[in-house]
């Protein structure tokens, strides 16, 4: 019999990962909220709203309902926005409690400023220390294509991470596991905060130089939050940090950047949510980590400027020029949490 997989969320990057796992055999429940997107998924083997031009293999099966079936399954995976997130877990709590549960989603929860492995082992305790991240640049449109890319997973429990990594393993998608959940999930989360900052410099049209110095220096704050709340500072150098926060700043398909550019092209909040269907995960992650670097004692110029523009309607050439007008300083007394995090 082949080994079956559970995923949750039918958006692209789920159905970017059932895609993946359909082609090395196995036979995947792909879960969706919305019944007549499943219908239609069903029907023409294909996501033509999230996920277009990717024929689904014959082994995935699109699934809705109240009722979700996890038993005999060797793997659950999370693919929903950040925000749903506990409404979703909670709602399959008792089929979700004993399963390998893989989140592959990234973000920060808004209000509870917790993680989202914290946020599923506050609605099932019986996966806390058990929850597996999925993390990495992985655009859904190129994983579904079955181009290579390379991800990592983090876990508490290191044979947990081990499992998760076999299931996810293929030829065309390297894992890599990695010990520091907290680094990963922050990582994670973060870039997508900055690839907002790096799109509207983009349409602002300052050039390469701009956008190169924004990431550089937003992954600098990145990692200063993250080693503050005990992340190691290495992880920032690794696929879910550096990797990720490139892939987010720079592909076509961000979707982070491009709300970015529409901003710095003059466009309101509203205007950017209002023409996509896709969630801009920088957005609710923006507000969190402002409040979690204030409180965590931080700073984060760069995610500040980012909230500011966004809810405080600072023109986004203001916010520009407030950052390059900031204090002169050393920029290896902000790399030293890379040399020595204590």
């Amino acid at each position: 019999m082949r080994q079956e997989v559970v995923i949750i969320g039918a958006g692209g990057w789920g159905t970017a990962l059932a895609v993946l796992l359909a082609r090395k055999g196995m036979q995947v429940s792909l879960w969706g909220r919305n019944r007549e997107l499943m219908e239609d998924i069903a029907e023409r083997r294909e996501n033509v709203r999230y996920l277009p031009g990717i024929s689904l293999p014959e082994g995935i099966t699109p699934i809705s309902g109240d009722r979700l079936d996890t038993e005999g399954c060797c793997g659950v995976i999370l693919a929903v926005p950040s925000q749903g997130l506990r409404s979703l877990v909670r709602r399959f709590r008792e089929p979700l409690a004993e399963p390998l549960l893989i989140n592959g989603a990234k973000g920060l929860e808004q209000g509870s400023l917790l993680r989202l492995s914290q946020v599923i082992a506050e609605e099932i305790p019986e996966q806390r220390g058990r929850v597996a991240v999925l993390s990495g640049p992985n655009h859904a449109e190129e994983v579904g294509r079955g181009l290579p890319a390379a991800s990592v997973i983090a876990c508490e429990d290191q044979d947990i991470a081990v499992e998760a990594r076999d299931l996810l393993m293929a030829p065309w998608f390297r894992v890599y596991t990695n010990a520091d959940l907290v680094g990963v999930e922050l990582a994670g989360a973060l870039k997508n905060v900055i690839a907002l900052a790096v799109g509207i410099a983009d349409g602002l049209g300052l050039g390469d130089n701009a956008k190169a110095a924004i990431i550089t220096r937003g992954m600098v704050e990145m990692a200063r939050l993250g080693v503050r709340m005990g992340a190691s500072p290495l992880t920032f150098t690794g696929l879910s940090g550096v990797g990720d926060l490139f892939g987010t700043c720079v592909s076509k398909y961000s979707r982070n950047a491009w709300a970015g550019r529409l901003l710095g092209g003059g466009r309101s909040l509203e205007e950017v949510l209002a023409s996509t269907n896709m969630v801009v995960e920088g957005i609710p992650t923006v507000v969190a980590a402002v409040e979690l670097a204030r409180k965590q004692g931080v700073e984060m110029p760069i995610a500040s400027k980012v909230y500011d523009i966004l809810f405080r309607g600072e023109r986004p050439e203001d916010g520009v020029a407030a950052l390059m007008q900031r204090g002169a300083k050393c920029e290896l007394d902000d790399l030293m949490p890379f040399i020595d995090p204590v």
